[in-house]
């Protein structure tokens, strides 16, 4: 499949505010409301023709940067600026690009200039993650193809060579990784267990709504038949055991798999070192331990990547995620002990593929699997963005993902019954109506992904997915 170069015409923001039904605690955030932004990309052939796609993106306040002296607000200009500044850029190309080089020949130039302002590098990510799936999904529709039928026979022209950004990987046969790439039809639901979630029935949030949906995790194991589950730390030991104990006489009986979020909640690797020795030591956790497979970025950012953590890491996989802010970080990551790496939409699906071929690299060099890719979340709501994360992640063939927006939001509630109906058209396996609005559906701790395999697009079905742009607000 040829790469098709292309113009960037005109590239169109709207937001949708989305109120969580639960309170979602991550490290020292809770979160309780919050943007979700849109993205609309106009893109011009040689030929003259145009062709439009989208994206979406929740704005989670307190992730992208943790600085507590900024407001909620604050942080959503930060990522206002990142989605502006990446417009500005892709629209000024002066000669048509590959969906790739749109890509690759502007990175360096939004991490200086959000650098330059004091932003996080993580902040600069978000402008061109939007964008970057915006644009290949007017590619795949202007070319009538699913997303996997793309990314395998490489229409967005991913090629590391001369690239400047992922050096390590200039002996790799990027077509033939691509190409290989074969999409899952189903994948696991890794259910999020937040700081201020209820576990059991006794000890439900007084104020949690009566919507007939799952109010602590007893109740959601019972709904989804969940079998996977992602477990948030608090960083205080005595507090993260005593919490996890609670945990496992809910889920020990169901459980087929387990892992563990710092959040960048433990100040060192010693710190976190004594919370796992203790987890270890408990009786009552052993069977949760024995299931647990990684700890995502239990050290806080500018730590995490400061000191060797081999020792750490022989007992426990690690992985980074808010450490993985640039694409050069897994390297970096590697070279101290750590062997896992997010996959998350908000930071770019290039780096996602990126970061799979590193492990399929250097897992041929080691012959065994050491090195991996895992899907998260934030806070990913059912619509646009949930569907190009799954595709994204059902194209990487990953078993498990974690989801949460199904638990904190109420679906699809707050978008017009016209586009609840059409995107349940569009994908009959991924979503259900129940309680009142469209939703995502699992099923035995399942998701049905299958749609999202076919679908053209990227993940989206046609010209702007069934989505109600006159129903939000535009902004900039």
């Amino acid at each position: 499949m040829d790469a098709i170069r292309f113009h960037v015409e005109e590239i169109r923001f709207a937001e949708r505010d989305v109120a969580l039904r639960l309170p979602f605690r991550f490290g020292a955030a809770t979160v309780t409301a919050c943007p979700q932004v849109y993205v609309k990309a106009r893109i011009r052939f040689s030929n003259g023709r145009t062709a439009e796609g989208c994206a979406a993106e929740m704005m989670v306040p307190k992730w992208f940067d943790k600085n507590p002296a900024l407001t909620n607000e604050q942080n959503f200009e930060q990522l206002r600026f990142a989605l502006r500044d990446a417009r500005e850029a892709y629209i000024a190309e002066p000669d048509a690009q590959t969906a790739w080089t749109h890509f690759a020949s502007n990175y360096a130039a939004l991490q200086a200039r959000a650098k330059a302002k004091g932003l996080q590098p993580l902040v600069a990510s978000y402008g061109p993650a939007l964008i970057d799936r915006a644009l290949l999904d007017a590619l795949c529709l202007h070319s009538g193809v699913s997303f996997a039928t793309a990314m395998s026979g490489n229409l967005c022209g991913l090629d590391i060579a001369g690239s400047g950004l992922a050096d390590d990987l200039a002996g790799f046969d990027m077509p033939a990784f691509l190409a290989k790439q074969s999409p899952r039809t189903r994948i696991a639901a890794r259910h999020t267990v937040g700081l201020a979630d209820a576990i059991d029935d006794h000890d439900a949030l007084p104020d949690a709504p009566a919507d007939g949906l799952p109010r602590t995790l007893e109740a959601a194991v019972r709904r989804y038949g969940l079998t996977h589950f992602k477990l948030k730390l608090c960083g205080n030991t005595a507090q993260d055991i005593a919490r996890l104990q609670r945990i496992a006489h809910v889920i020990d009986e169901h459980a087929q798999l387990v892992t563990l979020d710092g959040n960048e909640q433990y100040a060192d690797a010693d710190a976190f070192a004594t919370f796992l020795d203790r987890m270890l030591s408990t009786p009552v956790l052993w069977k949760l331990a024995q299931k647990t497979v990684f700890v995502e970025q239990p050290i806080r950012r500018d730590a995490a990547l400061q000191r060797d953590v081999s020792a750490l890491g022989k007992r426990i996989a690690l992985l980074i995620d808010e450490s993985d802010a640039t694409l050069d970080a897994f390297v970096q990551a590697r070279a101290l002990g750590y062997t896992g790496v997010s996959s998350k939409s908000c930071k770019g699906f290039y780096k996602s593929v990126v970061n799979a071929a590193r492990c399929a690299q250097w897992n041929s060099t080691d012959d065994a699997a050491r090195y991996f890719l895992s899907g998260e979340d934030l806070t990913m709501q059912a619509g646009l963005g949930v569907q190009q994360d799954l595709a994204l992640v059902a194209w990487l063939g990953l078993s498990h993902v974690e989801r949460n927006g199904h638990h904190y939001v109420n679906g699809l509630a707050a978008a017009p019954e016209a586009e609840q109906q059409a995107l349940q058209r569009a994908h009959p396996g991924l979503y259900e109506l129940s309680d009142g609005a469209v939703r995502l559906a699992i099923r035995e701790g399942q998701l049905d992904l299958s749609s999202l395999t076919t679908a053209p697009g990227f993940a989206t079905g046609r010209p702007g997915a069934g989505i109600s742009w006159d129903a939000m607000r535009s902004v900039y």
